[in-house]
């Protein structure tokens, strides 16, 4: 059975190209006749608007998606600790009190998430109580797994190159978990088997394909649809204030008629679609 996912983290209103990437995995879900699963991801800290999941919904909703709502983040930090201790028996895990200043002046390269990690941290010291994150090293980590591929529906098929992606944190200093691992852990526990998400994340998957062999978990498949750009050429963003649905639906619009017209590519207003793939 094909299950799809849409993460959704309640740290800002949901906008069109949220809207864009729940209807893409809700309808390939529905397309093979899977299920279409809500996973709200709630551990980022002070930004965590609890209130916001239910805002989710009725954007859903409005938008005329049906789904299946599974356990939110905050429920699961037992699994992602239970990860992490399985990571550091193998061995494949270090502190980093480096800050991102740190890094940037340090870093000799750039990678896909801006400034590589040069491994600062992996040969010194680093005091038992001083607030740090948890990096895997990812050279000691290809060791034990070998060479390692995936598949993604648009891109095709792909191999694990480290080039450019450092030593990935796994907990951060103030978070139980990092994106990688929870979103990794959290896809296994929910039985997902085509992770539907942004092109922006392509080149996180690498990491993902090697904590799954090296906790011994399911491989999905992937497909990892172009983004939605504003009139700049910039993926949308809470951050930068992109419209939110909420304004669209409380002002009365007719949600499925939206959602039809981005099945057919007619994007609102000053929003265009990116490229198809990496």
């Amino acid at each position: 059975m094909t299950v799809t996912r849409f993460a959704p983290s309640p740290n800002g209103p949901l906008h069109w190209g949220h809207a864009y990437s729940a209807i893409v995995a809700h309808d390939l879900a529905r397309a093979a006749g899977g299920r279409f699963l809500l996973r709200i991801e709630d551990i980022d800290g002070p930004r965590n608007r609890p209130e916001l999941a239910e805002e989710f919904r009725k954007d859903l909703a409005w938008l005329g998606l049906e789904w299946d709502e599974v356990p939110a983040q905050g429920t699961r930090l037992a699994r992602y600790e239970e990860a992490l201790e399985k990571l550091g028996s193998l061995g494949v895990l270090y502190k980093c009190t480096c800050t991102r200043a740190e890094i940037a002046a340090a870093a000799s390269e750039t990678g896909p998430e801006g400034p590589v990690y040069p491994g600062t941290c992996k040969t010194r010291e680093v005091p038992p109580d001083a607030p740090a994150a948890l990096r895997m090293d990812l050279s000691k980590a290809l060791a034990l797994t070998g060479p390692l591929c995936w598949h993604d529906e648009i891109a095709g098929e792909q191999t694990v190159d480290p080039a450019g992606l450092g030593d990935p944190v796994l907990r951060r200093k103030d978070l139980p978990a990092s994106y990688h691992l929870a979103v990794t852990v959290d896809d296994a526990a929910d039985g997902v088997t085509l992770v539907t998400r942004g092109l922006d994340l392509f080149h996180a998957t690498p990491v993902h394909r090697v904590l799954q062999t090296l906790l011994g978990l399911p491989v999905p498949r992937w497909h990892h649809h172009p983004l939605l750009l504003d009139a700049e050429a910039r993926k949308l963003a809470k951050r930068r204030g992109s419209p939110a649905l909420a304004d669209h639906r409380e002002a009365g619009e007719d949600g499925p008629a939206w959602a039809a017209r981005l099945r057919r590519g007619e994007w609102p207003i000053g929003i265009s679609l990116g490229k198809p793939h990496i």
